[in-house]
């Protein structure tokens, strides 16, 4: 048990059935990703796997199970976000399928306002209607029916870096969210060509980006955000760069394109991790592996980086960790670490 830290996991609908009783106890929060906004009302179209929950619930019944809203390319919320009425759907749609389907609260994962990097609508209005979007839905779960739970949550995933609070005044979205998941994962990749670690807890020097998981939770505190609230997010899969030169084992190299999404840990421990010609290494200044194999180069979180992890959250006061996503670590090698990194000894 993680001694009142969040020990949070995403799960894909579809991938329910991976929540083993061991990994429910592990875990305070558990994600289910994702429900979406169509005709500007919230829904969730595999409700069937939802059935999964009883079981989950019964391994832990101080779980947290939480409906989670949006993700990468989803869209609609610029628009219900733009009017009173539109506000007012969203939050009653949503909270009606916690009502519904038994849930623990809503978790808002909107990439990103302001932003339509994903191909969705976007104003800078958003940057004052995502606080009020969030704020209708707080003020619908704080009308509980008779007999209901008096506790629903209401969290959101916010990007790593500047550009997330530019669009957002987060100063005023954390007096009404239990709990902010900083997505400290795809740091890099998807947009740069040069390699690096996606998901490290410390700047490397060397290294162009400055981002790392230390600096993006501090530039939420500076924003208003307190540490008590904030999670710090671990991936369960790779970033890959391929055409990479063979120079320093890869590491900070400009490659043949940007890093695409990679294999999760299960399928890194099985076919990549000095095997199949691939050779980690450890980067101790990021405190983050990376695998080379003389020309793909490989990011990713294992149980050492996780352990660095864990130490940074319990000293520094922060929320704990969460991770995207659960089927990726088969054998719960990385959930265990970091309940365990996460508890008191």
């Amino acid at each position: 048990m993680s001694s009142g830290f969040c020990v949070g996991g995403y799960v894909v609908g579809s991938a329910l059935d991976s929540v083993s009783t061991a990994d429910a106890a592990r875990l305070t929060h558990l994600f289910v990703a994702f429900a979406v906004i169509e005709d500007g009302t919230v829904v969730y179209r595999n409700p069937t796997e939802l059935a999964e929950l009883l079981r989950i619930r019964a391994a832990n019944p101080d779980l947290r199970i939480i409906l989670s809203v949006g993700g990468w390319g989803a869209g609609g919320f610029s628009e219900a976000a733009a009017t009173a009425e539109g506000r007012r759907a969203f939050a009653g749609s949503a909270v009606e399928l916690v009502h519904r389907h038994g849930f623990d609260g809503i978790d808002v994962d909107w990439e990103y306002p302001c932003y339509s990097a994903a191909g969705i609508a976007s104003s800078p209005a958003d940057r004052e209607n995502f606080t009020l979007l969030l704020a209708d839905t707080r003020d619908e779960l704080d009308r509980r029916p008779p007999g209901d739970r008096s506790d629903r949550l209401l969290t959101i995933a916010v990007g790593a870096d500047q550009y997330f609070i530019e669009g957002t005044r987060m100063d005023q979205v954390q007096e009404v969210v239990d709990l902010v998941n900083v997505m400290t994962y795809d740091m890099r990749g998807g947009f740069q060509v040069l390699t690096g670690h996606h998901t490290c807890l410390h700047h490397s020097a060397g290294d162009l980006y400055r981002i790392s998981a230390e600096r993006s939770l501090d530039l939420y505190e500076r924003a208003g955000v307190p540490r008590a609230k904030m999670a710090m997010g671990a991936a369960f899969y790779a970033r890959t760069w391929s055409d990479v030169p063979d120079r320093n084992h890869g590491l900070f190299q400009m490659s043949g394109g940007v890093g695409r999404g990679g294999p999760g840990y299960g399928e890194l421990e099985a076919s990549y991790i000095n095997r199949n010609g691939y050779t980690r290494y450890w980067d101790d200044e990021a405190k983050a592996p990376y695998l080379f194999d003389g020309s793909t180069f490989i990011s990713y979180d294992d149980p050492e980086s996780l352990r660095h992890k864990a130490r940074f959250v319990r000293a520094g006061g922060y929320a704990g960790i969460f991770y995207w996503q659960h089927a990726h670590d088969p054998s719960g090698a990385l959930l265990e670490t970091i309940a365990e990194g996460l508890s008191s000894r």
